[in-house]
């Protein structure tokens, strides 16, 4: 039989068992996480490091349509992840809606054009030479869906007072960071796109005063004749050190 025993708060009561307890006057619950044997452990990691190291940065993509509970359970898991004080700052617009990307590519050019004839320095011009990038961006009208992620600075509270939000952009950056291991493990692939500044994306989509545009990125399949850089990878003894 299931132990109980009854915790005792200023409004309520409520029931807890031997898999619950309350800290602070807040319900924590167990956490049972599946459990694999050694091998399977080693297994696991080494599949999961197999398919991310094939991710690249694609710029060619099909028009190819994707089932948009594809892109939901993406965009799910990406919002499992870890956040300041389970805030959760972060808001994931998809974009569809041709005419709405149309805008938007025109938008990103605009601003695209400018940092490579004025803002961008002859040092980082050079650096990115090898990516074969320039300032027109076909990928944002081609792939079927854009995800534009948000970073809320803030919240309101129902009687419109500001509410804070705490470590935004570290909780907002390992979210994007699944959200891309999320598209790669589903078979797709995507870029980071940062057309700077990118406070138009705010406006074209009717964004509220509390969010930021943090990065955009298409998705979809690579096109059949997609070439990305061939480039490589640090090894794990130039990115690592353990103690």
């Amino acid at each position: 039989m299931t132990e109980k025993c009854y915790i005792f708060t200023p409004k309520s009561i409520k029931m807890a068992t031997k898999d619950t307890k309350s800290i602070h006057g807040h319900l924590h619950i167990r956490y049972q996480p599946e459990k694999f044997s050694e091998k399977k452990v080693l297994d696991r990691s080494s599949t999961f490091y197999k398919d991310m190291e094939k991710r690249r940065s694609v710029r060619d993509f099909s028009n190819k349509p994707i089932p948009k509970e594809v892109i939901e359970n993406i965009l799910k898991t990406a919002g499992s992840a870890p956040s300041g004080a389970h805030k959760q700052p972060w808001t994931f617009c998809v974009v569809e809606n041709s005419e709405i990307k149309k805008q938007i590519r025109l938008a990103a050019e605009a601003e695209e054009k400018k940092s490579y004839e004025e803002r961008m320095s002859d040092s980082w011009l050079k650096d990115i030479k090898p990516m074969g990038t320039n300032a027109s961006k076909p990928f944002i009208e081609i792939a079927p869906y854009l995800i534009i992620v948000f970073k809320r600075l803030f919240e309101y509270d129902k009687n419109g007072e500001k509410l804070q939000n705490y470590y935004v952009n570290e909780s907002i950056g390992i979210a994007c960071g699944m959200l891309i291991a999320a598209i790669q493990n589903a078979g797709l692939v995507t870029l980071t796109h940062t057309p700077s500044p990118m406070r138009f994306l705010e406006k074209i989509l009717n964004r509220p005063d509390n969010e930021r545009a943090f990065l955009l990125l298409p998705v979809g399949y690579a096109a059949n004749n997609c070439f990305v850089p061939k480039l490589q990878r640090k090894p794990l003894s130039k990115i690592s050190e353990f103690y």
